[in-house]
Formats: structure tokens, sequence, C-alpha cells
């Protein structure tokens, strides 16, 4: 039975086990490997991973499916069950449980997305490979590629690099939510730019600036935002080979990089 304090929570829970096989598939797991489980809930996906021979530690912040788990997996040696937010987990002590190379899988409530991406890929111990059942329109979002580029698939692709390996109908949830679904594959990788504190806030103020306001052009917003002459970014536009005209959606991530790369001699 599903009770109100698990709908307010946004929790759905999977019952296709054709999409089981998908995540597991994608998440590339061995035996010798640690996952990071986010919201197991009645641990549908906890009980194949398990199978692997893999190590899990499952967060869950429900605790009436915190009892559960803890009665269905009780002879799982290679399980840990630990009551908390996930949000709240990965900003304490207690994310220093998991080992230096781990992966992180979860079906998540929609809401949560792109704060536990930024939490997951910011953290100082991030995930070699992060797979997730999420909302399908933000997956989309995430993958997204020029003239579609958005804050959010900025912020994913900074760090990382993105695939939809699948899309979920409702029908594979129960309750059946409203909208469909997609498995999300993200690999973090470290660049030279990522790794540099001084550059990543220079670089978010600068992809803020710019998306400021979407439908006017990139070269008004950076000027206007970031307080630089129009001469100088005109300068930096030629230099870059970008239109005048380009609006901020239009520039691929390896531009972004490039550009900020320029206007931090100017800002910085």
């Amino acid at each position: 039975m599903i009770t109100k304090k698990q709908k307010k929570l946004g929790q759905v829970f999977l019952k296709d086990k054709k999409v089981l096989k998908e995540i597991i598939k994608a998440s590339e797991i061995q035996s010798k490997d640690q996952l990071l489980e986010i919201g197991p809930g009645k641990g549908v996906l906890t009980k194949p991973i398990l199978e692997t021979g893999a190590k899990v530690v499952a967060i869950e912040k429900d605790p009436q499916l915190v009892t559960f788990l803890k009665n269905r997996f009780k002879n799982k040696l290679n399980l840990k069950i630990i009551h908390a937010d996930i949000r709240d987990f990965l900003q304490n002590t207690q994310c220093r449980i998991l080992n230096t190379q781990y992966k992180a899988i979860g079906n998540i409530p929609y809401y949560l997305t792109s704060h536990l991406l930024r939490l997951l890929l910011e953290n100082s111990k991030k995930p070699s490979l992060i797979v997730l059942m999420i909302q399908k329109e933000v997956a989309e979002r995430i993958v997204a590629q020029p003239p579609k580029m958005n804050i959010l698939a900025i912020s994913v692709q900074f760090y990382a690099k993105t695939e939809i390996i699948c899309y979920v109908p409702k029908t594979a949830f129960y309750p059946e939510p409203k909208i469909n679904s997609a498995i999300i594959k993200i690999t973090p990788v470290n660049t030279k730019e990522n790794t540099n504190e001084v550059f990543k806030k220079t670089f978010f103020n600068i992809i803020k600036a710019g998306f400021k306001q979407p439908r006017k052009l990139l070269i008004n917003n950076l000027r206007k935002n970031l307080k630089i002459g129009k001469d100088v970014l005109q300068k930096i536009f030629l230099q870059l080979n970008f239109p005048l005209n380009t609006r901020a959606q239009n520039l691929s991530i390896k531009q972004w990089i490039s550009i900020s790369s320029l206007l931090m001699k100017n800002i910085v």
C-alpha cells in the first residue's frame, strides 16, 4: 500500500523488469564495485544489484521503507541501508563510508534531479558513473546541444559526458505517474577547467549572465550583466569566430569554456 507520506515524497515504484535490466546494463556493474543507491524504495532495483556481488550503500528517506528493506535483505552482507535524505548524506561526514571509487544509481524523485546532480558532480568524492531514472523532459534538457543549450545542460556537461540510454513509459511504474521517464547515463570526467576552483566560479557567473535573458543577444547579456565594454566583447567574438547575433543557447559546452577563458581576463 502506498501511503500519503510516500506520495508526498514523490515516490513511484518501478515494476518493469526489462527496465531494471537496462539500468543494470548501463551501470556496467562488476562484483568489485561499490554502488550508492539513491532511494531504493522497496528494493526492486537493489535485489539485482546485490546479485552481481557488488557492495551497496542504499540511502532511503522514508522510515517505513527503511524498516521494510532491512527485513527484506537482513541476510545480505553486501548491503548497508542508511536512513537519510541523500542531499544531507552527500554533504556530511556519513559520505566518508564510500570508497574512493563508487557508482551512483537510482530511480529518483523528479523534483530532486538538478540539485542532486550538482551535489554528486561537485562533491570532492564524485562517483565514477551515474545512472538515474529521471523525467523524460529533464533528461532531454541535460543532453541538449546547440541550438537548444540551457543552464542545466551546461552545468552537467561541464563535469561529465551525458547519454540517454532509453525512454521509459509511465506504465512501467506504480502508482502510475503523469509523466514519462528516461534512463540517463552520466560519466564524470576531470578536466583542467572543472578542477580549477577559480575557473569554475567565474565560468558559472558567465553562464548565468549569458542566460539572464535568453531571447536577447549573448553579447548584450554579457555586456549588461558583466559590465564589459562592447568593443572588448566584439573582439572576443571575432577571435572565437562567433557571429555577433549569437544567443546563449547556440554555444556548445566547449565554446562556453573558450569564451569564459577569454572573458576571465576582463572580469577577474
